[in-house]
């Protein structure tokens, strides 16, 4: 069907892309922690944004800035420090308003970081672009499934690119009413609200040593 834009072997993109939407990372940590803390609608607003996010991503492989950044390895660690900077903001933000002094409320609705209701899709936008690693793995990922002798590889990348973020919706969308069920547990037991909100935290600062350091 879609070989004449040049894309082959659609049946085992589709299994790999399901499974690189199933390992767990920041994004979808994320817009758990935000159905958890705030509801189904906030839990929607960051997974637009990461959605959005992923969009300009796969429009930017698309367009060679993967080669770029393969080209430029200066750009690629800049962008990969200021990415692990805004994760360790976001865990460490979080685990200092958890020791506010406000935080002795009884509602563990606010356990969380206290973002603005209209500010959850631009930061899961910003956390979604500052991640160059996510555009080389797309650009390798991608070009495994494109022949460019075939149609315009543009538009086969595009077209693969929608597939995944059909898979990344319908995943994002299961996490969102599993945080609802979480926040319902979350305001009869405020010490698993507690531990669960530290336990994002530090794996929020673990995903960013991990990009500052490198590591796979």
């Amino acid at each position: 069907m879609f070989e004449s834009i040049g894309v082959i072997n659609l049946g085992t993109y589709l299994v790999g892309a399901l499974f690189v939407i199933l390992l767990p990372g920041p994004n979808s940590l994320f817009v758990l922690a935000s159905a958890a803390a705030k509801g189904v609608k906030i839990g929607y607003q960051a997974a637009a944004g990461i959605l959005v996010g992923d969009t300009i991503l796969i429009t930017l492989t698309a367009a060679g800035a993967g080669t770029l950044l393969q080209a430029m390895p200066v750009l690629f660690y800049g962008l990969r420090a200021v990415g692990a900077g805004y994760l360790f903001y976001l865990g460490a933000r979080m685990l200092w308003f958890l020791y506010k002094p406000a935080m002795s409320s009884p509602d563990p609705q606010h356990l969380e970081t206290e973002v603005k209701h209209k500010s959850y899709f631009s930061k899961a936008v910003v956390l979604s672009l500052l991640n160059p690693k996510a555009i080389l793995f797309l650009l390798s990922f991608f070009v495994q499934f494109v022949d460019p002798t075939q149609g315009h590889p543009w538009l086969a990348f595009m077209v693969l690119g929608g597939f995944l973020q059909l898979f990344s919706f319908l995943y994002l969308s299961t996490l969102i009413f599993g945080g609802t069920h979480l926040a319902a547990s979350f305001r009869r037991h405020r010490r698993l609200a507690i531990f669960c909100n530290i336990a994002v935290a530090i794996l929020f600062i673990a995903f960013a040593a991990r990009m500052a350091f490198g590591v796979a």
